[in-house]
């Protein structure tokens, strides 16, 4: 089933959370840890089997139900988009993988991209002590990724050209098979989410094509799109934001795209198979037609678009494209995006 690279949150398709439900339940049965010892996360042995996939698990129905879901749920955000965590521990795919407290306190900790961050509930008073493991007395939200409406201001922090915050490098990592249609459509979008989603610098082991993590881009991206972020905020029209940690987020201009004409530069992750596409605004190079039909790496939906059709295959591949999910309802010229 997943390996570790699969903790991407695959946004909100049902289908990939049932299957990770049912992998979580055969580990459970009786299923062992490294060195043989029972994995943490309740009856049977939570990380039994195959190492990290029970974090992966969690990762993916808190993000699922957090970014997503909540309203179908029946769970109300409040402006900053906290939910109460007790609500959440209920919520039925997150009931059903017997998530403790502890596991809960590990995915908001120790993910490797920061995605969910916690605070006692400030509808207590007095506030509850640190140590309460009472879900109750603690909030838990998503910092950034969603495609339910939450307030930009109230979750996020904005960027401006007055401000001390705007990043030296701005950019968003894609996949060679997307990259036409990115061209099509004028630009990056938001597709079915709030925001575009970027990154302040990139993937440990990027010079080798190697794998590693930073919040904003998957790891395995094979593209890199440079945005010129200063330019941009001198045209005004468009709102930049950053995540607690540390996406670089925009809505794009009134119709929801990043123009290309602040694209800094485009280049291939391995520079090697793939030199300069773009630079300052201005198109240099088409992209080598061998990379062109490269299926992305990993395979990430194959169980996603098989028996959908062309229309759905097509929205299934392009809701991988803008940096952070899985969303289903994209526009069919861009592959009719996130990572």
């Amino acid at each position: 089933m997943a390996s570790s690279r699969a903790e991407e949150d695959l946004g909100n398709v049902p289908e990939e959370l049932a299957v990770e439900e049912k992998f979580h339940a055969r580990g459970n049965q009786g299923g062992r840890g490294r060195g043989g010892g029972r994995g943490r996360g309740g009856k049977g042995g939570g990380r039994g089997g195959r190492g990290l996939d029970r974090e992966v698990v969690i990762s993916k129905a808190l993000s699922k139900l957090l970014r997503h879901a909540a309203n179908d749920a029946g769970i109300k955000l409040d402006a900053e988009g906290y939910a109460p965590l007790d609500q959440v521990m209920k919520y039925r795919p997150i009931q059903s993988l017997n998530i403790t407290f502890s596991d809960i306190q590990h995915a908001v900790q120790d993910n490797a991209k920061q995605r969910f961050s916690m605070k006692p509930n400030p509808a207590i008073s007095p506030p509850p002590p640190s140590s309460s493991t009472d879900p109750g007395d603690w909030v838990i939200r998503a910092n950034q990724g969603h495609s339910i409406a939450v307030s930009a201001a109230a979750l996020l922090k904005p960027i401006t050209l007055s401000s001390d915050n705007i990043p030296d490098t701005v950019v968003h990592g894609t996949y060679y098979s997307f990259y036409d249609s990115i061209l099509a459509s004028g630009g990056l979008k938001c597709m079915s989410r709030t925001h575009i989603h970027l990154s302040t610098g990139l993937p440990e082991g990027t010079k080798t094509g190697g794998s590693g993590v930073i919040s904003g881009m998957r790891n395995d991206a094979e593209l890199l799109i440079y945005i010129d972020i200063r330019k941009n905020l001198a045209d005004g029209g468009t709102n930049w934001w950053v995540s607690d940690n540390g996406v670089i987020l925009t809505e794009g201009d009134e119709t929801g795209v990043l123009s290309t004409k602040y694209w800094k530069k485009v280049v291939g992750r391995k520079e090697a198979e793939c030199g300069v596409l773009w630079e300052d605004g201005i198109k240099v190079a088409d992209l080598p037609a061998a990379l062109k039909n490269r299926k992305p790496p990993f395979g990430k939906h194959r169980a996603q678009v098989k028996g959908k059709g062309k229309k759905g295959a097509a929205e299934a591949v392009g809701a991988m494209e803008n940096g952070d999910a899985l969303d289903a309802s994209v526009n069919a010229l861009e592959i009719t995006d996130k990572i």
